[in-house]
């Protein structure tokens, strides 16, 4: 019986820009490039968090307009809605000016990967 090597990994659903210069470079050299592109998820991961936060924090609506909302009746608990998750804040979005109006509309607001979600919730009592 004789040892023969593993068979070849299939490569990721990656360019050829990045996989063809991988395929020439040794094992050592590989394991430098993985630990770099660990080193380097982790932190756009937490710069991911740490502009979300930011974000956040400057959009999200202030404890009075939150208090208003439930006056209402409209839920602010984000469980209480289908799409939205846990990590999910209020925003308070404008859609159109007009020279004596804002159309002003409270929405649920969260990221998903690169990409910034909405859910609409209700419209702002009184316009701008």
């Amino acid at each position: 019986m004789t040892d023969q090597p593993p068979d070849r990994p299939d490569p990721p659903d990656l360019p050829a820009y990045l996989l063809d210069p991988l395929e020439r470079q040794s094992p050592e050299r590989l394991e430098r490039v993985a630990s770099y592109a660990e080193t380097l998820a982790a932190w756009k991961r937490a710069q991911d968090e740490r502009d979300t936060a930011q974000r956040q924090a400057a959009e999200a609506i202030s404890d009075d307009e939150r208090a208003g909302l439930d006056d209402q009746g409209i839920s602010t608990d984000p469980e209480d809605y289908e799409a939205v998750p846990s990590g999910a804040y209020i925003t308070i979005k404008t859609t159109k000016r007009t020279s004596d109006r804002a159309y002003r509309y409270y929405y649920w607001q969260w990221r998903e990967g690169d990409a910034w979600k909405n859910e609409y919730i209700a419209p702002v009592g009184s316009p701008e």
